[in-house]
Order: structure tokens, then sequence, then C-alpha cells
């Protein structure tokens, strides 16, 4: 009899061990699968991509407005290199490891289209600091989020770091990278002003 039960427990523990690693080896394949191309974005608007500022001012322009309303996609990817990477950050609520996560533009898009179908969401640039060297520019754009233009208070801010190239005839953003704003890891003064 306890060889029996034996015998049983092992083929449970062994029956256990092959889902998980089939679950680990299906998992495996799925997650090297490249994404999904992204649609051939439409050509961008010469006064989009045309300086920093302008890109910069783009960016904000095509992910704000209303609740409902349907935000210019293809402007949103037309601004955006084909490799290009948008990573929030923050901290895991269960286990308070802070970290990022990376998706496309197109990912941003499928994230980000069912909240602002119910949320009004603008979001404004209160300061910026850029480094430029040759064709590349760092840009740390303090950013200030509401519902609604008329919100006197913002309900988040933050800092967007921007990774911008220039191709020789536009820019481009190749990564926007951000943190919100904590009350336990305030902005510091230096970015709420303009440094050029």
């Amino acid at each position: 009899m306890i060889a029996n039960l034996r015998r049983t427990l092992i083929m449970k523990t062994l029956t256990i061990a092959a889902i998980c690693l089939l679950i680990f080896a299906v998992g495996s394949v799925v997650n090297a699968q490249p994404p999904a191309a992204s649609p051939t974005p439409r050509a961008a608007d010469p006064k989009d991509v045309s300086s920093i500022d302008a890109i910069m001012k783009a960016v904000y322009a095509s992910i704000s407005g209303d609740a409902g309303q349907k935000r210019d996609w293809d402007r949103f990817r037309s601004l955006f290199h084909k490799d290009a990477r948008l990573i929030p950050t923050g901290k895991n609520p269960q286990t308070n490891v802070f970290g990022g996560r990376a998706s496309t533009p197109e990912q941003y898009i499928a994230q980000a289209e069912p909240y602002f179908m119910k949320e009004g969401f603008y979001e404004t640039e209160l300061a910026r600091s850029v480094d430029t060297y040759g064709n590349i520019a760092q840009v740390f754009s303090t950013y200030e989020s509401r519902h609604a233009p008329s919100d006197k208070t913002p309900f988040m801010r933050g800092i967007n770091s921007f990774q911008l190239l220039n191709d020789g005839t536009r820019w481009w953003v190749l990564t926007i990278y951000w943190q919100h704003e904590t009350p336990d890891n305030p902005i510091p003064k230096k970015y709420l002003k303009n440094r050029n």
C-alpha cells in the first residue's frame, strides 16, 4: 500500500512537472515571436518633424483630447522611428521592485485607446531640458496631465525622457521613457524650468 501511494505521488509530481515544462515551452515560443508589424505610417507633416520643438509639441498634441475623442493615431505613428519604444516605469505594489515595460507605438495605442475613450486626457509640457550632440538629442520633458484643459490642478506630473534622432531630413522619436512624480519622489526644481 505504501509502495502504491509512493508510486502515485511520483506520477503526480512527474505529471505536474511535465505540465510546467509545457507551459514554459509554449510561453517561450509565444514570447519569442516578433511583435506584430505596425501599419505603414503616413508621411509625417514636415511641420511636425522639422525641429525638436515641433516634434515634442506634436507628440503631446497627438495623445491629448476629450473623453471619447478619437486621437489622430496616424499623426502619432508618423513621429516614431520604426524601432521606437515607449517605456513607462513604476513600482510593483506586491514586490516593491521598480521596473519598466517597453512597448511599441502600436502596443501603446492598443493600451491607451480604451482609457482615452472613457477619460479626458491632456498632457502638457511644463519645462524642457535639452542636450544635443550631432544628430541625437536627449530631452527631459516635465509634464502635467489633466482630464480637461480647464482643470486647475493636474492629476499627475512626471518626466518624459525623449531620445530623438535627426536622419538629415527630419526628427524621429526613438524612445519615450517616463516616470510619474510621487510624494516620496518629487520632481527636482532644476526640471521645473527650461534649459536648452
